[in-house]
C-alpha cells in the first residue's frame, strides 16, 4: 500500500465502528487464517465468526485466535442451520457503521477490503460486492462445471428480471451500509442468502457498485459445502418466490398465459365440433378448456391486485426509510 492508502485506512478505522461478519460451518482449516487475515488489514475492526453448528475444532479455534490477537469482536452460536440463519443473527446482534460480510475459507482477499469499504464510507453506495468473476480466476479455480451454468443461469435471471448488469450475484464477499442492514428483512435460511441480498437491493433500488476481487480456489482438504443441484435448486426457488413476491404481474400473468394456451389447446377439437356440426361432441375437452380459461382470467386478476398490494407496499417502504435518518453519529460527522 502507498501513503495515501494508509491514510484512508486510518481515517476509517478512527472514525467508523467496522463489523467483520464471518458465518461459518466447519472451517477449522481455514477459520484462523482468515481471522488473522482481516485483523492485519482491519486491526480495530469487530470480528465476529457465526459459528452454524460446526462439528469440528472451529469454534475454539476462532475464540482462541481472537484472544490472542486481541480482538474485538467474539463468536456467535447459531443452532439453526443455514448461512441465512448466521447472517440473520450477525445483524441482529451487531452493531455498527459498516458491516463486512466475507466466507471463512479463503477464498476471498482480506487485503482488498478497503476497496470494498471506500464506496460505502464515502456515501456512494449502500451495498459493495467483490466480483469474483471478472479477472478470471474464479473460471480458472471453479472445477464444477455446472456450479458455473448455474451461477451463471441466476445471473442472466436476476440481471433480466431487475433490467441491471451485475456479475457477482453470488459473491461472498461484500460490505453493507447501516442502513442496508438495518432495513434488510432475512427470510431465507441458506446460502441462497447472497441471491436474495442481491435481490432485495435491486427492488428496493440501494445503490450497488461492484468492484473486481481476486479469488483463489480453497486450500487442500478443505471442500464446500454447496451441492451444485440441491442448492442450485434452492436459488433458482428463491427467484421464483421472489418474482412471486416482488413482481406477481408477472408471475402470475405468465401463469394466465399458460392457462389461456392450454385452455385453447384443450378446446380446439370442441370449437372444430362447433364450426363443422353446429353441435360440440368433446363435451369433456369443452368443459376442461373453460376451466383452463378461468384460471387464466382468475390468475390475472390475483396478479392485477398483487401488483397494486406490491406497489403500495413499496411506497410505504420508501416512506419507512426516508423517515429513518439513524446513521450512526460516527459516520456522520466523517462525511461532513
Amino acid at each position: 500500500m502507498n501513503a495515501s492508502s494508509y491514510t484512508f485506512s486510518d481515517q476509517i478505522d478512527s472514525n467508523v465502528s467496522i463489523a467483520v461478519i464471518l458465518p461459518a460451518y466447519n472451517e477449522e482449516l481455514t477459520i484462523e487464517d482468515t481471522i488473522r487475515a482481516f485483523n492485519a488489514v482491519l486491526p480495530l475492526a469487530e470480528i465476529w465468526v457465526v459459528n452454524n453448528r460446526s462439528l469440528d475444532a472451529t469454534e475454539s479455534l476462532a475464540r482462541n485466535t481472537l484472544l490472542e490477537l486481541n480482538c474485538l469482536g467474539g463468536v456467535i452460536n447459531e443452532n439453526r442451520q443455514g448461512k441465512g440463519n448466521a447472517v440473520r443473527r450477525a445483524f441482529l446482534e451487531v452493531d455498527a457503521d459498516i458491516y463486512v460480510l466475507v466466507d471463512a475459507d479463503m477464498t476471498y482477499p482480506a487485503y482488498r477490503v478497503h476497496d470494498l469499504i471506500a464506496p460505502i464510507f464515502n456515501g456512494s453506495a449502500d451495498m459493495v460486492v467483490g466480483d469474483r468473476h471478472s479477472e478470471g480466476q474464479y473460471a480458472i479455480e471453479n472445477k464444477r462445471a455446472l456450479h458455473g451454468f448455474g451461477n451463471n443461469l441466476v445471473k442472466l435471471l436476476v440481471n433480466w428480471l431487475f433490467k441491471a448488469c451485475l456479475k457477482g450475484i453470488m459473491s461472498g464477499y461484500r460490505v453493507f451500509s447501516r442502513r442496508f442492514v438495518k432495513n434488510y428483512p432475512i427470510l431465507i435460511e441458506g446460502f441462497e442468502i447472497e441471491t436474495d441480498v442481491t435481490l432485495h437491493a435491486l427492488d428496493k433500488r440501494f445503490r450497488i457498485i461492484e468492484i473486481p476481487v481476486e479469488y483463489q480456489d480453497r486450500p487442500l482438504g478443505s471442500f464446500s459445502k454447496l451441492n451444485t443441484f440441491s442448492d442450485g435448486t434452492k436459488v433458482l426457488f428463491t427467484i421464483a418466490q421472489i418474482l412471486r413476491y416482488y413482481r406477481p404481474l408477472l408471475f402470475f400473468g405468465c401463469i394466465s398465459v399458460a392457462f389461456f394456451f392450454f385452455g385453447l389447446l384443450a378446446g380446439w377439437p370442441a370449437i372444430v365440433d362447433w364450426v363443422d356440426y353446429r353441435y360440440v361432441y368433446h363435451v369433456p375437452l369443452a368443459i376442461l378448456a373453460a376451466a383452463f380459461q378461468l384460471g387464466s382470467f382468475m390468475a390475472l386478476g390475483i396478479g392485477m391486485i398483487l401488483d397494486s398490494i406490491t406497489h403500495q407496499n413499496k411506497m410505504a417502504y420508501e416512506r419507512d426509510l426516508l423517515s429513518r435518518s439513524h446513521f450512526s453519529s460516527s459516520l456522520n460527522k466523517s462525511m461532513l
